[in-house]
């Protein structure tokens, strides 16, 4: 996991010092209630990652017009007037969590101002659906936002690392959205990890996790198996045989360490009963040899086997005489 530290950095670069001063300021400045207040909506914001904590404040409406002066800083548009961002990495969107969200924004308001662009006479969010959402179901007209210029690649950037700040994507759509940075931007897996805070490996197995079929994919979004039990799938070359075992995880319950010792008996004894039968053959192989150069010898010989290619002949003699015999044997082989 990401240290906390580094986390502030991914999303804190992309809004830029002169927009927090700002939203520091107006915090300052419109707020005396006690800090514990600002949990209320802890689910949607990571206290440590907060680039400005706002309340909804009731505005004017002909002091919330966007200017040229404004672009870049914080103001509230309204509602209708936002439009969520198709290349937006998180799909799923709780229903739950969502109707607890906006009963937290109808007491509280919105702590945290989203984060879009202007595109057309529309605003697509960047950074912030969840908090859009929830906004409409709490049926607000206005929502908090900072109006700031993105290109495209940016754009799929930021959302990433707000949303895997707030781990809020599933394994499946953090794998996408480091697959798209990759496949569409040209990204290495390094600079994926260092604009996330995550260390390369990481970055490796989330993708590999598009390679197991749909529906183990379907099992990760629905949270029926975790990432450890699909990294351990992943050990399987045959799909059939994932899909098998993912069934059998959900039918037992297996655990993840479970999971992995199935998988290694699964992968290893084929591999093991062949060497022992490759051995057993070659023993065969060479006591018959042993015994055939011994009726020719005459005396004991012995074959010393390193590998099935290499090894050494013994033949052993008790008189020199003897060992006169087997010179002149193996001189007549000449």
């Amino acid at each position: 996991m990401a240290k906390r530290s580094a986390l502030g950095k991914g999303l804190g670069a992309f809004f830029g010092d002169d927009v927090v001063r700002e939203a520091d300021e107006k915090r300052s400045s419109s707020h005396s209630e006690d800090m514990d207040s600002l949990h209320a909506e802890k689910e949607d914001v990571n206290p440590e990652e907060r680039t400005t904590v706002l309340r909804n404040r009731r505005k004017n409406p002909g002091e919330n017009k966007e200017t040229e002066e404004n672009v870049s800083r914080e103001t509230s548009i309204k509602i209708t007037q936002i439009e969520p961002n198709g290349e937006q990495p998180r799909k799923k969107f709780d229903e739950e969590s969502l109707q607890e969200l906006a009963d937290s924004m109808k007491e509280y308001g919105i702590l945290q101002p989203l984060l879009v662009k202007k595109t057309g006479d529309m605003y697509q969010i960047i950074a912030g659906e969840r908090r859009w959402r929830a906004a409409k179901l709490a049926g607000m007209k206005e929502v908090p936002v900072i109006i700031r210029e993105y290109d495209r690649q940016q754009s799929v950037e930021i959302a990433l690392i707000e949303n895997v700040q707030r781990a809020d994507l599933n394994p499946i759509e953090e794998a996408m959205a480091y697959h798209q940075l990759m496949q569409e931007f040209g990204m290495k897996q390094e600079e994926i990890a260092s604009r996330v805070s995550k260390n390369r490996v990481t970055i490796t197995n989330s993708i590999r996790l598009l390679k197991l079929p749909e529906s183990i994919r379907n099992m990760l979004v629905n949270e029926e198996i975790s990432s450890g039990h699909a990294r351990a799938l992943l050990a399987l070359e045959e799909p059939e045989q994932q899909e098998e075992l993912a069934k059998r995880i959900l039918e037992k319950g297996l655990s993840v360490r479970e999971t992995e010792k199935i998988v290694k008996s699964m992968t290893k004894p084929v591999k093991e009963k062949k060497e022992e039968q490759e051995e057993r053959d070659l023993s065969f192989i060479f006591r018959d040899l042993e015994e055939r150069m011994k009726g020719i010898m005459g005396t004991k010989v012995m074959i010393h086997q390193k590998d099935k290619n290499k090894g050494r002949i013994e033949i052993e003699y008790y008189s020199a005489s003897e060992l006169e015999r087997i010179v002149e044997l193996i001189e007549s082989i000449r």
